[in-house]
């Protein structure tokens, strides 16, 4: 057995439509598009979301309120998770997002906000993308740095 004689299984391919080869056929005159309307024309392509003319459900539901564009999403790390990343790893004197990363808090193109919740002990250099007030002043009162990225 080689490529050169693979076939498809029995009954798995069928022959194509072969239209507008005469009345004899079956499928001539409209070649199976019917009579009329926009789909027996050539060139017809369906706009997605139409609904024959009726009003389309996107343009039928209410909208409300706002998505701004500019929105700038982080993945928030607190500090008593900080803290637990620090007593695992005693040798960590900095973190930054590729130890984040490391340690599958955050995935490789997210950006990191520090929050305050909880308490930090260890001197640590913290390099993140945003901080909130009471991080900073949690981090520098431990004896550490926030470096915003």
């Amino acid at each position: 057995m080689n490529l050169s004689n693979l076939k498809p299984a029995v009954g798995a391919t069928r022959n194509e439509k072969r239209v507008g080869r005469g009345t004899g056929s079956g499928r001539g005159g409209t070649s199976t598009r019917g009579h009329k309307g926009a789909k027996s024309r050539s060139g017809y392509s369906k706009k997605s979301g139409f609904e024959g003319g009726q009003m389309p459900l996107q343009r039928r539901v209410p909208k409300f309120g706002f998505k701004n564009i500019n929105r700038v999403e982080y993945k928030s790390i607190n500090l008593d998770v900080l803290a637990s990343l620090t007593e695992k790893d005693s040798t960590a004197s900095t973190l930054d997002a590729a130890y984040f990363v490391n340690a599958g808090l955050v995935s490789k193109n997210a950006k990191v906000k520090i929050l305050g919740r909880g308490e930090i002990t260890k001197a640590v250099e913290v390099h993140a993308h945003a901080f909130s007030k009471s991080a900073v002043e949690a981090i520098e009162k431990a004896g550490g740095k926030a470096v915003t990225l």
